[in-house]
């Protein structure tokens, strides 16, 4: 009889379900929260990149790395500018970021060790020879 169930087969797919559910809810979790930091990653990264190119030029690095960072304040940049004397020197920005997750992923890690229940700093490094 295939479409008979068996009485001891009852609830076997609730049991399963409780089981599993936590283990995808984590996993939908820490997609979204990994998914976010990568995007910040990318963008203070990029926000780095566009100070150190302002810089080389002898332009404000400030302005640009807060332009190019958009959305993912607040970020903090330290700047190191071309010579004066046109040396052979490179323009360096160091742009950090902290990432906080928005989902329990952190907090659920925490319970395993994960560390993940305090901030993130991203950071992102331009590096732009001197034009001169």
């Amino acid at each position: 009889m295939a479409g008979v169930r068996r009485r001891d087969d009852r609830g076997a797919a609730a049991v399963e379900t409780a089981l599993m559910l936590p283990v995808i809810l984590f996993l939908l979790f820490a997609i979204i929260d990994f998914g976010r930091m990568f995007n910040a990653q990318l963008t203070v990264t990029q926000a780095a990149r566009e100070g150190a190119r302002a810089a080389a030029l002898g332009q404000a690095a400030q302005p640009r790395v807060a332009s190019a960072a958009g959305g993912t304040a607040p970020v903090s940049a330290t700047v190191t500018a071309c010579p004066m004397d046109g040396g052979d020197d490179d323009a360096v920005v160091t742009v950090t970021h902290p990432f906080t997750f928005v989902t329990p992923v952190a907090g659920l890690a925490a319970l395993f060790g994960g560390g993940l229940d305090r901030p993130v700093t991203l950071t992102g490094k331009g590096v732009m020879p001197c034009s001169g």
